[in-house]
């Protein structure tokens, strides 16, 4: 009889706890889709708002081909603005919200929201080098953030809700709801993502999408017709694209961080930085063209369709950026990414005979990959711009490139998560900006092979010469007696 009591005591507790965390579980979904269709929803109104007003401005700028000559102004003002009225408004966004998340659990400043926009549009309007989804990120994760406040979520909450902000930014921006509600969870850590935070960012994606869609936003997005039958060889080929795209996103990173270190070099007042930026961007437009300022989406689309481009135009651009974010500018980071990887899958399919339009759009996905260390969006990517057709040589290159990009990124506010390699000795936890990474050599791998083997030729060498230079004593010590007699 006791033993019956202990068994239904133990069935109801079971039942019970089983209903409960159903019951939370279900109840923390609709908590999470409510909030999440709200996010997206003010975030995607907002996004097409910046949007409509930044290509009414970029067309005011366009009616003259001598606008850029502006530069200097523009960025003076745009430096001024950040300075005195929202200095985390500086640089491309999206760094300064990875920053805010990890640091201050998403605490973002409404004031960034509209300083961000007006030094945006300042910037790309007279033809700062810079992109627009930073900014829409920004302004996302600073209205979900307000949002947290006015509803006093806890820092877990409010993290949450501004993630949400800038997948629904990205979402929005370039009309990838799936990719950008990625880039969202993956951007934040280097190897992992936040699962938890998956189905609200899926859903602000979605609904951002949607209304900006609905407030007339309009995309590009071309699918790429030509992509040949599959082989060995031509994946042969997508291998070696990706560690080519590997390496243009290494370009880009140390060419930004370049610019950086120059700038904290020149201690004047920052918005004398912005003169000086412009008159630099000036003389460079001078000396290269004006294709190289603003968002450059007529050179990207013009890759696209297999049109020629000069072949260093994937090393130029990086400069442009690196200069007017240095310098005072104000913008995104993904879009000059975007005009890197298209140039430069142009140039590697002219290279080696190969269809351009397929290869400058496999290189605009996979340099984000590298230098972003988001493989899982850019690979997703490809596939809502390009069509399905491309997605596994896309993926291939996409995982490659970020592979050989190694320990930096252009967001180096990024946690790592994970080494890239075993033998590679990395503190993990820690921001990119502070990794450096060892070598580590581990027995019987490929790198240890390869170093012992080339010691062991390095000894025979030195065992060789060393015996060819006694047998030639030898041989003198033997003249000398021959003379001698």
């Amino acid at each position: 009889m006791l033993q019956q009591n202990y068994v239904l005591r133990y069935e109801r507790f079971a039942v019970r706890k089983h209903l409960t965390e159903s019951t939370v579980l279900f109840i923390s979904i609709i908590k999470w889709v409510f909030l999440a269709t709200i996010a997206g929803a003010i975030v995607g109104g907002a996004t097409a708002l910046f949007l409509k007003i930044l290509g009414w401005a970029t067309g005011i700028g366009q009616q003259s081909p001598y606008t850029f000559l502006l530069l200097p102004a523009a960025l003076f003002l745009s430096a001024l603005s950040i300075k005195y009225l929202a200095p985390d408004a500086e640089g491309h966004g999206t760094e300064k919200v990875i920053e805010a998340i990890h640091k201050r659990s998403g605490k973002i400043g409404l004031m960034v929201v509209p300083v961000k926009l007006l030094a945006t549009i300042i910037t790309l309007a007279i033809g700062g080098s810079v992109g627009k989804e930073g900014p829409c990120a920004q302004i996302g994760a600073g209205l979900t953030s307000f949002f947290s406040d006015i509803l006093r979520f806890d820092d877990h909450d409010r993290k949450k809700l501004v993630i949400c902000g800038i997948s629904a930014g990205f979402a929005a921006v370039f009309g990838t709801p799936i990719a950008g509600s990625f880039f969202g969870v993956e951007v934040l850590f280097v190897g992992a993502i936040l699962y938890e935070v998956l189905l609200p960012s899926f859903i602000a994606g979605i609904t951002a999408y949607q209304v900006s869609s609905a407030f007339g936003v309009t995309y590009f997005h071309g699918p790429v017709n030509i992509i040949p039958v599959f082989s060995e060889l031509f994946l042969l080929k997508v291998m070696v694209a990706g560690l080519f795209f590997g390496i243009c996103s290494i370009i880009l990173i140390e060419m930004l961080r370049a610019g950086d270190r120059i700038s904290e070099r020149i201690h004047i007042w920052k918005p004398f930085k912005g003169l000086l930026g412009g008159v630099l961007l000036v003389g460079l437009a001078y000396i290269f063209s004006t294709k190289y300022l603003g968002l450059g989406l007529p050179t990207i689309e013009a890759a696209f369709r297999g049109e020629p481009t000069d072949w260093y135009a994937f090393l130029v651009k990086p400069l442009f950026t690196a200069i007017t974010l240095s310098f005072g500018g104000s913008g995104g980071i993904v879009t000059p990414i975007f005009f890197v990887g298209a140039t430069a899958g142009l140039v590697f399919a002219y290279v080696f005979s190969l269809n351009a339009g397929t290869f400058a759009a496999i290189g605009l996905t996979s340099v984000l990959a590298g230098a972003a260390n988001t493989p899982i969006a850019a690979s997703i990517m490809a596939v809502e711009m390009f069509g399905p057709a491309i997605a596994p040589y896309a993926t291939v290159a996409c995982v490659i490139s970020f592979l050989i990009t190694g320990h930096r990124s252009v967001y180096p506010s990024q946690i790592l998560s994970i080494s890239k390699s075993p033998s590679l000795q990395v503190e993990l936890g820690q921001e990119l900006a502070n990794i450096q990474s060892l070598y580590l050599p581990r027995k019987k791998s490929l790198m240890s092979l390869i170093l012992h083997f080339v010691d062991t030729v390095e000894r025979l060498v030195s065992k060789i010469q060393g015996t060819t230079s006694s047998s030639d004593h030898s041989k003198d010590d033997s003249t000398k007696v021959d003379r001698k007699n």
